[in-house]
């Protein structure tokens, strides 16, 4: 998986006071989705085009088949949910491929925004624009099936367990600010070395972003038989990390389609998507740290 929800709050449907970025010196511009779409045209890289990139192969349940096109998956279905809102019908949307890694690098870009489960960063933000949140990121507990903290995971309860993570990861630094063990967490240089030090109970836990966290639990961290050893114990309320559309930094659709998010969101749209496509994340318990 790839690896902070931004809140709006007072806003009409079709009226935004959004950041251009997300850093705290951004300047402040007013958008109305209305604009956009009487201008959408010559915001676009090609005019009368709107192009988004994503990786390849993308996977379920962000895409299904590896068909961006087809507007199943979450983040095919936001794609086509921003370009409708945006005024651009889906004949005149346009995937392109784009690697992860290469995707935040600077310079320019040859789509109009990318979706591909880029966590929001103040480093990201330097280089490329980064939009509001269409997915907050919630970290969960992942441990073996049967364990104490499989089945005693109270707040008070949490603070007793041996908890284990990456150097340098989300996971690694909410185990250390937000649930904050009597031990203090062991540091490991991979996740392949945390996985193991799981099963081989040197420690209790680990922590990580929930959809990552569901493959790790049932298809990771398994027996000879592929039968999962592991269960994803419950996840934590957002802390603010979540992820964005990526744009050319200075894009002139950055505000465009930082509203058309918002307005997505506001009209309810963004939920249910969610629990069209992202219920084996949805699903997972609520726990408090």
């Amino acid at each position: 998986m790839r690896a902070l929800r931004f809140t709006v709050a007072g806003l009409t449907a079709a009226t935004l006071l959004t950041t251009l970025s997300l850093g705290a010196t951004s300047a402040v511009a007013a958008t109305t989705v209305a604009s956009c779409q009487s201008q959408i045209a010559s915001l676009e890289k090609t005019s009368g085009t709107l192009t988004i990139a994503t990786d390849n192969p993308g996977y379920t349940p962000w895409f299904v088949n590896n068909k961006p096109t087809n507007g199943k998956g979450y983040e095919s279905a936001v794609g086509y949910a921003i370009a409708k809102t945006l005024g651009v019908a889906k004949k005149n949307v346009k995937w392109v491929t784009e690697a992860f890694d290469n995707s935040y690098a600077p310079g320019a870009k040859s789509f109009d925004f990318d979706l591909n489960e880029i966590s929001y960063t103040a480093d990201r933000a330097k280089a490329v624009d980064l939009s509001v949140s269409y997915y907050d990121v919630q970290q969960s507990i992942v441990a073996l099936k049967g364990s104490a903290i499989a089945k005693k995971h109270s707040a008070a309860q949490l603070k007793t367990y041996k908890y284990g993570d990456q150097i340098g990861t989300t996971g690694l630094a909410f185990i250390n600010n937000q649930i904050m063990p009597t031990t203090p967490a062991r540091v490991y240089s991979t996740l392949d070395a945390a996985v193991a030090a799981l099963q081989s109970h040197q420690i209790d836990a680990i922590v990580i972003d929930t959809p990552s966290g569901q493959y790790m639990a049932s298809a990771q961290i398994v027996d000879k038989k592929g039968k999962s050893l592991a269960t994803q114990v419950g996840r934590f309320p957002s802390t603010g990390e979540h992820y964005s559309a990526l744009l050319q930094k200075g894009s002139k659709l950055t505000a465009c389609v930082n509203a058309a998010i918002s307005q997505l969101n506001t009209n309810g749209t963004i939920a249910k998507l969610q629990k069209k496509w992202l219920n084996i994340y949805t699903s997972v318990p609520k726990i408090k740290p």
